[in-house]
């Protein structure tokens, strides 16, 4: 063999060695898909006790993984909740504390709508921090943070991608006039049909509230997109679905899998702020539900075509409790809360303990539970342990779960109380400490539960506990700051 022949040799073999070896190292780092529900109660899946929906994918999720029991979302509405997921700071130093428009001009009836007040430039999101860290990032759903022209659009905010909604009043149609594709508006439907409808008189046909494109349908395919793109890179593939949030405007199909004996009468949002009407509401819930389930299992599948999920953890949880039946919703018919006391909207636990597993092969046990006590707070260390991203600073207000999860380490002792300072229906505040959980109302006394014997929160033992109604008061006193950009907290 001549001198030339060997070169071209080790050259050849090089590169037919090379892209493996890059194959492996960034198999070395994880994929993270982080997928959140949209008002899914924590007794809404099967896994988690629900009798009468179906949502397979998800309970095979639970059987090839973990199960949180108690679990706790950021807030008990959509907007300070998805804050305090994405920049890991609880809501006694969020900088939004509850829903709100960001105060562009809005006409929803012509379709113009404001988007939600931004989060800062200065906010730091865990999409950013993996985005450091070598991941490729993309968001697939519904936003609330800021509109395009604000500091607290997606792609200001860390995110290499993001296709969906970003006003999330926007987002109470599933047939919208437009949905957002990165920085730009891109219509899907003309004509479109406007959430909030009244039929007080008269037959009521789902098909009168449908049009042409069925906005979670285009979501999700931008997001198998995002997947088959970047399948051989890390990537961060966050998927906050807006189902099963109303308006109820179910696909056919969906509703059709459910009995006709369920429903006597139709909704008609007849008076006040309501949604669309339907002549199946109960029926056409419980299909929105099974249809969010079958978009998980479109996520797992093409996870696994492409022979990712051994390195990919999924994560599915929700941003709060089950609706407080508005359009049509019944969830004492579902038993969407599994006793558990409150909705969406209160701070009580069905407002916002809520459903969380995580799959992870060869890390997390197949079939395991949990029922140590974790928040969202918690996703930003954990996420930054998994994908060896850097923590900022001054953020300590969740826990590092991968030892809890992989069972290598017990959950670790908190250095901030689990709390909730939520502006919105009136205020409500919550601080939860080991198994103690002290709530109030507005300047109401505050209420004391032992969760660890009344996790349906029936008993208030406040007046038999006062030293520890204090202690825990003075906790979230000592720690909480006013809202706004890039407060620290106190020392």
């Amino acid at each position: 063999m001549n001198c030339k022949t060997l070169v071209s040799g080790v050259l050849l073999s090089a590169a037919l060695i090379m892209p493996t070896q890059a194959r492996g190292a960034s198999a070395t780092k994880p994929n993270i898909v982080f997928m959140l529900a949209d008002d899914l109660g924590y007794g809404e899946v099967g896994c988690y006790g629900q009798k009468k929906i179906k949502t397979p994918t998800i309970d095979q999720l639970a059987r090839e993984g973990m199960k949180l029991t108690q679990h706790y979302c950021g807030a008990p509405v959509c907007a300070p909740s998805r804050c305090v997921l994405l920049t890991g700071k609880n809501l006694a130093h969020a900088e939004i504390r509850n829903n709100g428009n960001s105060g562009n001009k809005r006409n929803p009836s012509k379709g113009i709508f404001s988007g939600q007040k931004p989060i800062s430039a200065q906010a730091v999101t865990i999409a950013e921090v993996l985005k450091k860290a070598g991941y490729v990032t993309g968001g697939f759903g519904k936003w609330g943070l800021g509109p395009n022209n604000s500091t607290g659009a997606p792609n200001k905010q860390g995110f290499d991608r993001f296709y969906g909604y970003n006003c999330q009043e926007n987002a109470h149609s599933y047939y919208p006039p437009y949905l957002e594709d990165d920085d730009k508006q891109v219509q899907i439907n003309d004509p479109w049909i406007y959430g909030h409808q009244r039929k007080p008189k008269g037959e009521i046909k789902a098909e009168d509230y449908r049009a042409q494109n069925y906005a979670p349908d285009l979501i999700m395919a931008e997001a198998l997109k995002f997947i088959d793109k970047n399948k051989d890179k890390p990537f961060f593939l966050y998927l906050p679905f807006v189902e099963p949030h109303v308006s109820l405007q179910t696909p056919q199909k969906w509703t059709d899998m459910y009995p006709k004996s369920w429903d006597t009468k139709p909704y008609r949002n007849a008076v006040g702020y309501g949604y669309v009407p339907h002549p199946r509401p109960n029926a056409a819930y419980a299909g929105l539900i099974t249809h969010l389930d079958d978009h998980v299992r479109e996520i797992l599948d093409r996870l696994k075509k492409h022979g990712l999920e051994k390195n990919t953890i999924v994560i599915f949880t929700s941003d709060n409790g089950p609706t407080h039946n508005v359009g049509g919703v019944n969830t004492e018919f579902f038993d969407s809360m599994a006793g558990l006391r409150g909705k969406k909207g209160s701070a009580y636990e069905g407002g916002i303990r809520v459903p969380c597993i995580i799959r992870w092969p060869g890390k997390v046990k197949p079939g395991s539970v949990s029922d140590a006590a974790t928040y969202f707070p918690d996703w930003f260390p954990t996420l930054c342990d998994i994908a060896g991203g850097k923590m900022p600073e001054d953020l300590d207000d969740g826990v590092d779960l991968t030892g809890l999860f992989t069972g290598k380490n017990p959950l670790p002792k908190r250095t901030e109380p689990m709390i909730w300072e939520f502006y919105g229906y009136g205020g409500i505040t919550a601080i939860h400490i080991g198994k103690w959980k002290i709530l109030r109302h507005k300047k109401k006394p505050w209420e004391l539960f032992n969760l660890e014997t009344d996790r349906n929160e029936k008993h208030n033992v406040a007046s038999q506990n006062p030293e520890v109604v204090q202690r825990l008061e003075q906790a979230w006193k000592n720690t909480r700051t006013k809202p706004g950009p890039s407060r620290k907290k106190k020392k």
